[in-house]
């Protein structure tokens, strides 16, 4: 097995600037404009798909060597922060191949599949869906029931899997199976490629979600599903479930960014609305109440970027890949809710109409406190991950 720990960026400090002014130009200008079309359509239109693999951004957590820019996570996070800033959907278009799918393979893929799957995945010509989730298994793996058993020289796979994004237009899945029963130490979980095209993979019909209008997500079905050996991420059955939580770690302190630029761009929308709106011939910016809300949005978004770009750099640095991703992850999606319900109260009843960002942003947020890890797991982590440590150190 090749495994490769989180290593410093290929990108200079003035290098990423550059990128960092480049994709918040491309947001502001070119993305958020066209925000409603992506929400009635239910689709990222295909010049906006087609600028976003120009930019790389199909790639730019992949290392350099294998077509990527090779950002670390202390700059994707920056730009999580500017991806937050206009629909959801859009980043989740690129995400998996830069997130949990892409890493998987950066961290724990062998030679060959690196050589194979990396450089089209960073282009964008190869869309990477991560095949974790299935009924009765989410945020925690361990209770997968997708099972994989070797016959010969391949492996096969039989299970289904739900809610998994970009499944309807992905070319690879990386799917988690069970091979072992779960024994004290040894959950019994594999990795698997999976080309979208092999006999036995089902794809079903597009999921209908509460918001996220522009990404899908589906069911994926695995029939006597036969892969070859070769298809083993890392060529080392043990190694999944470590796959598993490394690539959610990591994936979770970048949702939390994505929170802290949604909860900004609620939070400049209600300021805007409060300077431009008058309530009995009174600005309603002028209201206590309304500056009361407005700080509190304020004080989330300024203690979650801070929590974010820690977070990150304790990741890079190794200092804490387990604790601090499950915190931040947890505060910033609980934050980035409470900041989406002030803003509708901000602009009142125009706040509940569709096609104002605020009711597009309401709905949007309630998915970052359920995927990666629900709230509920992240503070079982953070506090289960405490007490070892300290029982560790007495």
């Amino acid at each position: 097995m090749t495994e490769t720990a989180p290593s410093s960026s290929d990108v200079s400090a003035d290098d990423f600037r550059l990128i960092q002014q480049q994709v918040r130009e491309f947001i502001r200008s070119a993305v958020v404009p066209r925000e409603n079309e992506i929400m009635r359509e239910d689709r990222v239109p295909d010049d906006l798909r087609a600028a976003a693999a120009e930019m790389g951004l199909f790639g730019y957590a992949i290392p350099a060597e294998w077509g990527g820019i090779g950002l670390d996570l202390v700059q994707d996070v920056e730009l999580a922060m500017e991806f937050g800033y206009t629909t959801l959907s859009l980043r989740s278009m690129f995400g998996t191949n830069n997130g949990i799918a892409g890493q998987v393979l950066v961290n724990f893929g062998t030679d060959g599949q690196k050589k194979q799957w990396l450089e089209r995945i960073a282009s964008g010509e190869v869309v990477a869906s991560f095949a974790l989730t299935e009924p009765g298994a989410g945020s925690n793996p361990a209770g997968l029931r997708t099972r994989a058993r070797l016959d010969g020289d391949a492996w096969v796979i039989d299970g289904q899997k739900q809610f998994i994004t970009n499944a309807p237009s992905a070319s690879l899945f990386v799917v988690f199976a069970r091979y072992a029963d779960a024994e004290p130490g040894k959950p019994g979980i594999a990795v698997f490629l999976v080309p979208a095209d092999t006999p036995g993979v089902t794809v079903g019909p597009k999921d209908a979600k509460m918001g996220q209008e522009g990404s899908a997500t589906s069911d994926v079905h695995f029939d006597n599903v036969r892969v070859p050996a070769d298809a083993l991420v890392g060529g080392d059955a043990a190694a999944g479930y470590k796959a598993a939580m490394t690539s959610l770690a990591r994936g979770r302190v970048h949702i939390a960014g994505l929170a802290v630029g949604t909860a900004q761009r609620a939070l400049d929308e209600s300021v805007a609305y409060a300077t431009q709106n008058t309530q009995g011939g009174q600005r309603i910016g002028d209201f206590q109440l309304v500056q009361a809300m407005l700080a509190d949005m304020q004080t989330g978004v300024l203690a979650g970027r801070a929590m974010v770009r820690d977070a990150a750099r304790a990741y890079v640095d190794g200092s804490d890949r387990r604790i601090a991703p499950s915190a931040v992850k947890l505060f910033c999606t609980e934050m980035v809710g409470k900041v989406a319900d002030l803003a509708v109260q901000v602009h009142g009843g125009a706040g509940y109409m569709r096609e104002i960002p605020v009711e597009r942003i309401y709905r949007d947020v309630r998915l970052l406190r359920l995927y990666e890890g629900t709230s509920e797991i992240q503070r079982l982590i953070v506090g289960g991950g405490l007490v070892r440590q300290a029982v560790a150190q007495s």
